[in-house]
């Protein structure tokens, strides 16, 4: 009994010391944010951002679920070529069904597929589904995932793929912040649904030399890298034997699903004109974070800040979270004392679907309010998601980049932005429709006056952010 007990208390003592391991190893790399290189920033040319005349790329703003899901469809139906989708989620509902579906469907006719799908979430969300294993085991469907989490490498917990895009040949994009499931696509699951917004991007001088000039070169380039990492796996390649017959009815289900949609929307399966709903623009660019595992540069925040600051007569920022250190307050002191008006939308903590950024948001709200920005806090019937930035009447800039340290210093990220009057014109009206939701946050930290009542917070919902809301103060630099 003497050797049975010293046994158990040698294996308590190692579990312990592992498990400070995975603490220590997944917090203490993140705790100091890292700076941009000086020669990088030397090199960085804001003018790059800017062009002359109308460029190749016309782009047009996605706004409503719906319409999301349905021009992914239409997209994956236009393809001849390749197809490529970067998620941070996929799921095991309606909407994946209907894209995997799709995506079997042009795979079926030639196409080549390529899926890349953050590790940590897809070994969660897609749970060795048999509809994976159909799609990954055909010839021209390859699924990899971004950094598979290794627990003897705890900081590899935290290192996350965030990007969400579809490239289709040469000849259109679309890129923001909706993750592929019900709950951002499709209006399968209305009363639980995120807002969010995508820009779409059809490339005029697709199929000719002056493609280059595209913004797919840069985001292929940029896929291309993420593709071939060290840390991104091929999943799916391969079916266990005892899924087999799974995998072959999921096939023959994900037929199915596709001759439904094409028999309910068939709208969607005729010839694409792209260029109607779009409008011109005069030149549009990627900016991104580092890939590397653990912390990362913050190279897409300097190149937004770079843009915010020389604006000439305002800033509106639009972000689900406000997750801020010492760099970023300044940031927002910066622009607030240089750019005559600077306002921020976010979700009030009423209705943010994010319970450690809003329980963060709760402690730290009169910093985001000393900063000067004016502060709108939506107050609407569900979440926001979406991630935009209007600058100046001439710039705009969308994508997957929340205003939190996540997003700068931990996960991939990837915005466009885009210099065109009549873009920033059709980004404004979707920002401003939202702000109508909202209310004006004062320098007290009540509401000013608007025409909308205040959305409720519930007392238990109070109650447990006055707890998780110093609670995370301890580790608020992975939120």
């Amino acid at each position: 009994m003497k050797v049975l007990r010293y046994a158990l208390k040698a294996l308590l003592c190692v579990a312990g010391v592992f498990l400070i391991y995975l603490i220590l190893g997944g917090l203490l790399p993140f705790v100091k944010a890292k700076k941009v290189d000086d020669d990088w920033a030397k090199a960085f040319d804001e003018e790059a951002f800017y062009g002359n005349g109308i460029g190749p790329d016309r782009a047009a703003v996605i706004e409503d679920s719906t319409d999301a899901l349905d021009i992914r469809i239409q997209m994956f139906e236009q393809a001849k070529e390749r197809i490529v989708l970067s998620t941070f989620s996929i799921k095991i509902d309606r909407v994946s069904e209907e894209v995997m579906a799709s995506l079997l469907a042009a795979a079926n006719r030639g196409v080549k597929v390529q899926l890349l799908i953050d590790g940590l979430s897809g070994g969660v969300d897609m749970k060795a589904d048999p509809m994976y294993y159909a799609a990954g085991t055909h010839p021209n469907i390859e699924i990899r995932y971004y950094n598979i989490p290794n627990l003897l490498k705890p900081w590899t917990l935290n290192s996350q793929l965030h990007d969400k895009f579809v490239l289709i040949d040469d000849t259109c994009l679309l890129l923001g912040g909706r993750n592929t499931s019900n709950y951002f696509l499709g209006d399968y699951n209305s009363k639980v649904l995120s807002y969010d917004r995508e820009i779409f991007v059809y490339n005029t001088a697709h199929s000719t030399d002056l493609t280059s000039e595209s913004v797919m070169t840069e985001l292929y380039e940029y896929f291309e890298h993420l593709w071939t990492l060290p840390y991104t796996t091929a999943v799916f390649d391969s079916i266990p034997f005892y899924k087999e017959e799974r995998a072959e009815t999921a096939e023959e289900h994900l037929a199915e699903v596709y001759q439904t949609m094409k028999e309910e929307r068939p709208e969607l399966f005729a010839e694409a004109d792209y260029e109607a709903f779009t409008v011109p623009t005069n030149r549009i660019s990627l900016i991104t974070n580092p890939t590397n595992l653990g912390p990362k540069e913050p190279l897409l925040l300097y190149q937004l800040s770079s843009l915010m600051t020389s604006a000439d007569e305002r800033v509106f920022l639009q972000t689900p979270y406000a997750v801020l250190n010492r760099d970023m307050y300044t940031l927002l002191r910066t622009v607030a004392q240089t750019v005559p008006l600077f306002d921020m939308l976010l979700n009030s903590t009423s209705v943010g679907d994010n319970f450690m950024a809003s329980s963060d948001y709760t402690f730290n709200r009169d910093k985001v309010l000393a900063t000067g920005v004016t502060v709108h806090e939506y107050q609407g019937d569900h979440s926001t998601h979406n991630k935009s930035v209007l600058i100046d009447d001439d710039i705009s800039v969308i994508g997957s980049f929340n205003f939190d340290m996540r997003s700068v210093y931990i996960d991939t990220e990837s915005m466009l932005v885009v210099h065109g009057e009549e873009f920033n014109q059709l980004l404004e009206q979707e920002i401003f429709r939202m702000k109508e939701e909202s209310l004006e946050v004062a320098e007290d930290g009540s509401y000013l006056p608007g025409r909308i009542t205040p959305a409720e917070l519930s007392s238990s919902r109070k109650l447990l952010f006055r707890i998780t809301s110093v609670v995370f103060q301890l580790f608020r630099f992975l939120l």
